[in-house]
């Protein structure tokens, strides 16, 4: 998708920095990439509670 956007330069430029992205575009694919995953995470509260554990954490083992 090719699109125009305005970004403030300071946090353009403090992303790419910190991120060591060269370009506008890699950083903010990166910036979309990293805020999915995070606000999928949010959905997961929902589940708190409703979820019932059917299994035996002993039988499956541990390797620790």
């Amino acid at each position: 998708m090719r699109t125009s956007i305005v970004i403030d330069d300071e946090l353009m430029n403090d992303a790419m920095r910190l991120t060591g992205v060269k370009t506008n575009r890699g950083a903010v694919e990166l910036a979309l990439k990293s805020l999915i995953p995070l606000e999928n995470q949010k959905k997961i509260k929902y589940f708190r509670g409703k979820l019932k554990w059917e299994d035996n954490l002993e039988a499956l083992g541990t390797d620790h």
